[in-house]
């Protein structure tokens, strides 16, 4: 696979996130925030494992115990975001959550004393600029649930640089699977203990979970992880900041919601901060 193909992979990555919000809305209107981390990664366990077929017998130890650190890596920062989520307002939750393109230099630099890309924080500060013209309609009210979304976004940062380092020697097939199992088994012991487990309600909450744990979490999951191989952690975090783009998108087109011109702005500005990190990227690939 080339770059290329591994950054359009994590496009098509990104826009199924960005359409999660959809879904999730319509989970949580009938179960907890554990329940449905527990449907979701339990489902995705179930579809991808019966792709390992005999690659189950080469899951080394390592494999495991990087498993279950990124399930569980993946747990804290869902939960943080989602118990967060319920007293901030969603579009706080959507510009601090994309804060974490700002984090992963900054990760990268001080944990893993990789040198600050040239260009990089400019094009990070670009993207969030570009969302908060997106999600901030109101303006920014510091909220209780903020501080909780910003540790989530600093947690997804710390394993998005994680991911690339074991990506380099872990097949992320095997991995992606340990990793979902791991974080439907969390997500099963603390809906048990705090909160009342549940079903889905309806047909569109099944169909909720079902596109959560198949679509969002057994292909967009495992897609990042084969297309990270490819390309730095820093071009998937600006890359990540496009989720809100399709959010909004969905939002028009689904939803019928109102697309108005800070909206359109924050778009272009994204979409800018995209297409110059690419183009930064290469400039620093060519000079190496």
């Amino acid at each position: 696979m080339t770059t290329k193909r591994a950054e359009m992979l994590m496009l098509l990555v990104t826009f199924c996130w960005g359409s999660s919000y959809l879904f999730m809305k319509e989970g949580l209107a009938s179960i907890g925030p554990f329940t449905l981390i527990a449907y979701r990664f339990l489902i995705a366990f179930a579809a991808s494992a019966v792709f390992l077929g005999k690659a189950w017998r080469s899951v080394s130890w390592e494999l495991l115990k990087a498993g279950f650190i990124v399930g569980s890596i993946v747990v804290v920062s869902f939960g943080a975001m989602v118990i967060g989520l319920e007293s901030t307002t969603t579009s706080n939750a959507g510009f601090i959550t994309s804060l974490m393109v700002v984090f992963i230099p900054f990760v990268e630099r001080y944990v893993y004393h990789r040198p600050l890309q040239r260009g990089i924080l400019g094009t990070s500060a670009l993207s969030v600029m570009g969302i908060g013209f997106l999600t901030l309609h109101d303006g920014l009210h510091v909220n209780p649930g903020d501080l909780l979304c910003l540790a989530g976004a600093m947690i997804n940062a710390g394993q998005v640089c994680y991911m690339s380092r074991l990506l380099t020697r872990l097949d992320p097939l095997q991995l992606g699977v340990i990793q979902f199992g791991v974080a439907g088994v969390w997500g099963l012991l603390l809906s048990l203990l705090l909160e009342t487990p549940a079903l889905p309600a309806g047909g569109s909450g099944w169909f909720a979970m079902l596109y959560l744990g198949l679509i969002c979490s057994a292909f967009g999951f495992i897609a990042q992880m084969v297309a990270q191989k490819y390309t730095s952690a820093e071009r998937v975090g600006i890359l990540f900041c496009l989720e809100p783009v399709f959010a909004a998108m969905i939002g028009v087109i689904y939803l019928h919601e109102p697309f108005s011109l800070s909206s359109f702005i924050g778009a272009v500005l994204v979409l800018t901060g995209v297409i110059l990190s690419g183009r930064v990227g290469k400039k620093q690939t060519v000079e190496a």
